[in-house]
């Protein structure tokens, strides 16, 4: 079966989960025996990370005005007809992109089964709300109803669909939660030198956040209660792991107005071996977003042997409570979430214990080989 999988950018460290989800599923579908293609614009590609995915072909577009927020690849077009003997089947990463739309023309005038992943950005949220909108008018909500499938990680990622276009049947939006590339943690990662590379002394205990530098990570909101728990116990420190995404001088100045500078730590991107080091060395991974489709960050907590804290509305909080795999709080709720930190620290071994079993069970369930076939039932 050969699958066309789709996004703006092949970046890890640029693009974060979603460019890293994607290279999984090549990776594992090409391991599988398929026949995986991957089309990506060129701005930021990493060409490194493309090298180690065995048995996957390219199709890398020119893509123009990536800066300033809009990813347009003029010669998108032309290069899939060029290709269009290469895949049978389209899987669109993420929802209203220049790219998106002209792959869904291309679709209906080829004849090609596509399915639609948004990786959570179907709600408006705050920014570039009118254009998001016109999108919708224009071809967004045809790109829906037209789609095979709709895919959604989470109840929360279905309702977003149903909140855009509510004539959507039911049956048109598939829920399947991301599995995980578990091989790297087959053993438990140890501690080696993060703590020495940004000294970061033995005895403090290391509260760390995943992913982008973005207000909807609600990282804002994780520096307050951080700060709170500083108000009652000093032994611990903030590391903040991840690329800025237009907020770290947002989050810093906060810093500076709660007086607790010294106490936090940004070490900017950190991948493979050393991000799984750096969650292994921390006492508490968060993620405390405001929008989230699912518990990616936070499960690689998990799968490092560490409790995780997450906000309970979103994908990731129906995904954390339904595996019993960490803790959950009330967005921008400053004294519950210092509580719930007091409350793991305070009873360790049973915050360790509630991890390891979840630890246990994605290991076993949720491996990406394990359910790798699931993404080809997609296109049935």
């Amino acid at each position: 079966m050969k699958i066309l999988h789709s996004y703006l950018f092949f970046s890890i460290k640029y693009a974060g989960g979603t460019s890293d989800l994607m290279c999984k599923i090549l990776r594992a579908q090409a391991a599988s025996g398929a026949n995986p293609v991957l089309l990506s614009g060129d701005y930021k590609f990493d060409e490194n990370l493309f090298r180690s995915l065995d048995g996957v072909k390219c199709i890398k577009v020119k893509s123009y005005f990536d800066k300033q927020g809009f990813s347009i690849m003029p010669l998108l077009f032309f290069a899939l007809i060029k290709h269009r003997n290469d895949f049978d089947f389209v899987h669109m990463h993420i929802y209203r992109t220049f790219q998106s739309a002209i792959l869904y023309f291309f679709c209906k005038i080829y004849n090609k089964k596509f399915v639609i992943d948004a990786h959570g950005a179907v709600p408006y949220h705050k920014k570039k709300i009118f254009l998001k909108k016109l999108f919708d008018i224009l071809v967004g909500k045809r790109m829906l109803r037209d789609a095979h499938l709709l895919i959604a990680e989470t109840e929360v990622g279905k309702t977003e669909y149903l909140e855009i276009d509510q004539s959507l049947p039911q049956d048109k939006i598939a829920i399947l939660s991301p599995p995980f590339e578990t091989d790297p943690y087959e053993k438990l990662p140890e501690e080696k030198t993060f703590r020495k590379k940004f000294k970061l002394p033995k005895e403090k205990k290391l509260i760390s956040f995943l992913g982008r530098l973005h207000p909807i990570k609600g990282n804002d909101f994780l520096i307050r209660g951080f700060s709170e728990l500083l108000r009652r116990r000093q032994d611990c420190h903030l590391v903040l792991i991840g690329p800025d995404d237009g907020h770290e001088e947002e989050l810093k100045k906060l810093i500076a107005s709660l007086g607790i500078d010294g106490k936090v730590t940004f070490t900017g991107f950190m991948g493979g071996a050393e991000k799984n080091e750096a969650l292994a060395a921390s006492s508490i991974v968060v993620q405390l977003s405001r929008f989230e489709q699912g518990a990616w960050a936070p499960i690689e907590g998990v799968l490092c042997g560490t409790p995780i804290v997450v906000t309970e509305h979103t994908g990731t909080g129906e995904d954390v409570k339904r595996l019993d795999a960490g803790y959950l709080v009330e967005i921008d709720n400053i004294a519950e979430l210092a509580n719930t930190f007091e409350q793991i620290l305070g009873n360790y071994e049973t915050a360790i214990a509630k991890t390891l079993k979840a630890r246990n069970f994605i290991m076993k369930n949720m491996s990406m080989k394990a359910r790798v076939g699931e993404y080809y039932a997609l296109f049935d």
